[in-house]
């Protein structure tokens, strides 16, 4: 088994593409779990703050946020299962209650204690149950365009949930990669910030269909799949209050946009940042104002 901190690949099925480490300048870490090795950042020194990253991306997607709190804070950032440059095993399911169970097991290991917690898009319900699971080590906690509730009953996020689910949506995600061509640039509020040397980096991670199909497309049918699981969740919600919470929104976001409002009903001490023109990523749309928005939120 990999000790805590190795630096040298495994020798293991992953992305094997190259990475812009101009744009990437982290030491690469990957760590052992039962269901396989995760890459990870691990950056700084301090109180440790959890990046955990959505589908179909991987943590370069926090690479600003690394270099800002860096200076400040411990900066933990993992690639799930799958994703970006951590294993990518035949015989892992990809949900994510998986992917939730995988990362409470990669927190232990790594010895994790009262961090703060930041989650984006699917970060949201695989990295939340941390909040009752390890209710003692979230000491603070960052919401970005993410979720924790079933889809069903709202009529513009159930239908996503029935295309993304259907074999239709299986056959473009596995031969015409639709979620990262497609999808992505679809959810930018400005198209032009995700540039071509960007989009790059998270295209060249899921180079064949197998890969596309079992780790992106699992999360896309996940959407309404999963649903059981979201609601499992939500009848948790009261144990995300008693912590300090920043939610930081793109309401410009085609999928989540339209969600604040009901972590507001959750969370109603909560800080917000509302961002008008921002999509579904404001840390790459808005690096800088993220960046900020966190380290004022956890200097306070």
């Amino acid at each position: 088994m990999t000790a805590p901190g190795a630096s040298s690949p495994p020798d293991a099925l992953y992305a094997g593409a190259p990475v812009d480490r101009s744009a990437y300048p982290f030491q690469s870490r990957w760590l052992a779990v039962s269901a396989g090795r995760m890459h990870y950042v691990d950056e700084g020194r301090g109180e440790p703050v959890l990046l955990i990253h959505g589908t179909p991306t991987w943590s370069f997607e926090w690479r600003h946020q690394v270099q800002a709190l860096r200076e400040r804070y411990r900066v933990v950032a993992p690639d799930h299962l799958g994703f970006g440059l951590s294993e990518r095993t035949r015989d892992f399911s990809y949900t994510p209650e998986a992917h939730a169970q995988n990362l409470g097991a990669f927190v232990d290991r790594l010895g994790l204690e009262r961090f703060t917690l930041v989650v984006h898009d699917y970060g949201g319900p695989i990295a939340l149950p941390l909040c009752w699971h390890r209710t003692a080590r979230v000491t603070r906690l960052a919401i970005v365009n993410s979720w924790m509730w079933s889809l069903r009953g709202d009529k513009g996020l159930e239908l996503q949930g029935r295309l993304a689910g259907s074999r239709w949506f299986r056959f473009l995600y596995r031969r015409l990669n639709f979620s990262l061509r497609v999808i992505m640039p679809h959810a930018y509020g400005d198209r032009g910030k995700l540039t071509a040397a960007i989009h790059r980096q998270y295209l060249e991670r899921f180079p064949d269909a197998w890969s596309r199909g079992a780790v992106l497309w699992a999360l896309a049918k996940a959407m309404l799949g999963s649903d059981a699981y979201y609601q499992s969740l939500w009848e948790r919600r009261d144990a995300l209050k008693g912590r300090p919470t920043l939610l930081i929104w793109g309401l410009k976001d085609p999928a989540f946009g339209a969600q604040l409002g009901r972590w507001r009903s959750v969370l109603p001490d909560a800080e917000v940042l509302e961002l008008p023109e921002v999509g579904h990523w404001p840390q790459e749309e808005e690096p800088e104002r993220v960046s900020q928005a966190l380290l004022e939120f956890l200097r306070r």
